[in-house]
């Protein structure tokens, strides 16, 4: 039986047999039975890496942080999660430039800490009442590596990437679409990690959509 920690681009926590390419964490959610009893803890929401200097972890040990997996860093981007410090040090530096870009300071001219990003981010995740928050863009203007909805479609999620809308599954991509600038949509992705983007993060993608490049 498939345990319940794999995250979907919305942020849901479920219990599918497809393994995720990337780790994470948002805090111990889980109970000693190793059920999920929460859908976070910490604001602090991390990407990971699945191997990190021979550590070796039981999933779901009682009362230690909640193993999460993601298909893919533009899933874990999505569902509102951020480079690990330690695990993914070059990444998070180059997330940390980037955002400096985006989101430039007057009071400082270093790249924001940790808790300065977390603080943001948490605000563009979950909605008052614990449900996702998505804003709405044309297509035209999202940079690669975005997560969204098209009404029109329905429920699917796909990935902008390489002049296409890849339909994202939890095992990988599945199909490429084509991509139209005037259609309205609805971003998965919080808005500062798409203004990180746009300003040059490029996150990592499954393997399967260069299959359908």
């Amino acid at each position: 039986m498939s345990r319940q920690n794999r995250v979907t681009p919305q942020g849901d926590i479920v219990a599918i047999p497809e393994r995720g390419t990337l780790m994470g964490n948002r805090g111990v959610l889980h109970d000693d039975d190793g059920r999920i009893r929460r859908p976070w803890q910490v604001r602090r929401w991390l990407v990971c890496v699945l191997e990190f200097r021979g550590r070796k972890r039981q999933v779901m040990t009682p009362r230690r942080y909640t193993e999460l997996f993601f298909l893919d860093e533009a899933t874990a981007l999505a569902a509102g999660h951020r480079p690990c410090a330690e695990c993914r040090r070059q990444r998070y530096n180059a997330f940390r430039a980037a955002w400096q870009s985006a989101h430039p300071s007057p009071a400082s001219s270093y790249p924001p800490l940790a808790d300065e990003m977390d603080r943001q981010l948490h605000g563009e995740r979950i909605t008052s009442d614990r449900s996702k928050v998505v804003f709405r863009a044309r297509l035209g203007e999202l940079p690669d590596g975005v997560l969204l909805r098209i009404p029109e479609r329905g429920k699917e999620i796909h990935l902008v990437w390489k002049e296409g809308l890849f339909t994202w599954s939890p095992g990988g991509y599945r199909e490429r679409i084509g991509l139209s600038g005037n259609v309205d949509a609805e971003v998965l992705t919080p808005k500062s990690t798409v203004a990180v983007i746009r300003a040059g993060y490029v996150p990592e993608i499954h393997p399967s959509a260069a299959a359908l490049v």
